[in-house]
């Protein structure tokens, strides 16, 4: 990724390039294929490249299956919204250094969000979600597209992960599919393979079985 973009454009308002377009068109289908003829509901962060992979996702789809909300919720972790001020891509990297060190879940970005901060506003959308299930005729599918820290928090939150569960997952790819399985217990179970990393990411970290 050109780290650089951030100097002239803040986060929220990066687009889509046409290879991103093209892998978006791509998920489209496989979400086609998973769903087939059954209806949808789309939540979508709002910020300019999530909205923009909703429209090539939703190409796969005719009008009467799909329905969508936008919901700023589901945008992706904060950074300083003075970065650009003095933004240099070291700068950049030497905080992603120092969070790598410190522990993703609780370092904060300076004038930004930590792991945490998000992990508060999912819990509210997860509300909101739960009341729309609970309406009659809400379809039965549901595609959630957001952002790479935001989908880890998002599972953390759902499956009451531990801290140091969450600290093992790693980003998706971009585009990639998380999907999750309602179970004959009323569970949800993923179905597909998660990114991890093979050991604790910080020095700090508890044995998961301690």
């Amino acid at each position: 990724m050109d780290r650089s973009i951030y100097a002239d454009i803040p986060d929220y308002a990066v687009k889509l390039t046409e290879k991103g377009k093209e892998q978006a068109r791509h998920a489209g289908s496989l979400l086609k294929n998973t769903i087939g003829d059954g209806k949808v509901f789309f939540y979508v962060s709002s910020f300019h490249r999530t909205r923009m992979t909703y429209q090539e996702i939703s190409k796969a789809f005719t009008p009467e299956q799909q329905d969508m909300r936008e919901d700023p919720r589901l945008r992706e972790q904060e950074w300083s919204g003075t970065l650009r001020i003095n933004f240099s891509p070291q700068a950049q990297e030497a905080m992603e250094a120092e969070r790598d060190a410190y522990g993703h879940f609780y370092y904060r970005f300076h004038g930004g969000e930590s792991c945490a901060d998000v992990y508060d506003r999912i819990s509210t959308f997860l509300d909101t979600m739960n009341r729309d299930f609970a309406k009659e005729n809400f379809p039965e599918n549901v595609v959630i597209v957001n952002h790479g820290m935001t989908a880890r928090v998002f599972l953390m939150r759902w499956f009451h992960m531990t801290v140091e569960e969450f600290e093992l997952l790693r980003n998706p790819h971009n585009c990639a599919q998380i999907v999750m399985e309602l179970q004959p217990d009323g569970k949800y179970k993923i179905t597909s393979e998660l990114l991890k990393y093979n050991k604790p990411t910080h020095p700090y970290q508890m044995p998961l079985d301690t």
